[in-house]
C-alpha cells in the first residue's frame, strides 16, 4: 500500500530533456509520466506529486513515418460547423513548434483541474538556453533510455 504523502513533504525536482531528434509520442509519454509523479514511489493519483520538466531544442523534434505531414489535430469551437483542423507542418510554419509537444502531453494527462496544474510545470524552449539554471535541473539523456527514442 502506498502511504499518503503530505503537501509539505513533497519535493519537486527539475529535469532538462534535449528534444533533438526525439520521437514526439515517446517523449510526450515520458514527460507526462514525470509531470504526474508516476516515476516516484510516493505516487498518488489525486496529489500533485510530479516534477518540473524543461524541454530544449523543440524545433528539432521528429515524427516517425509520414506523421509530420499527414497527422491532423482537431478542435471544435462549439458552434455549428466550427471544427478546426491543423497539422504539425502548419504549426511549425507558424513558429509554434512548442504546441506540437504541448498538445501531445496534454492529451496524455487525465482531464480535470489537477492535469491543468501539472501541465503548467512543463517549460518548452526552442534553443538550448533556458532561464531555469538557478533551479539546478538534472539532465535526462532521453535518447539513451531506449534506442527507439531517437529518430534518424
Amino acid at each position: 500500500m502506498t502511504p499518503f504523502i503530505k503537501k509539505k513533504d513533497i519535493k519537486k525536482n527539475w529535469y532538462v530533456i534535449n528534444a533533438q531528434d526525439a520521437a514526439v509520442g515517446r517523449l510526450a509519454s515520458y514527460i507526462s509520466k514525470v509531470l504526474r509523479g508516476k516515476n516516484k514511489p510516493t505516487y498518488n493519483p489525486h496529489i500533485d506529486n510530479g516534477d518540473f520538466v524543461i524541454v530544449t531544442n523543440i524545433d528539432k523534434i521528429k515524427f516517425t513515418g509520414k506523421k509530420f505531414k499527414n497527422k491532423k489535430y482537431f478542435k471544435h469551437t462549439g458552434h455549428p460547423g466550427g471544427i478546426k483542423e491543423t497539422s504539425p507542418l502548419i504549426l511549425k510554419e507558424k513558429n509554434k513548434s512548442q504546441e506540437i509537444l504541448k498538445l501531445a502531453v496534454k492529451r496524455m494527462l487525465p482531464g480535470g483541474p489537477l492535469a491543468k496544474k501539472q501541465l503548467t510545470k512543463l517549460k518548452i524552449y526552442k534553443s538550448d538556453n533556458h532561464p531555469h539554471e538557478v533551479q539546478n535541473p538534472k539532465i535526462i539523456n532521453f535518447q539513451s533510455l531506449n534506442r527507439k527514442n531517437l529518430v534518424k
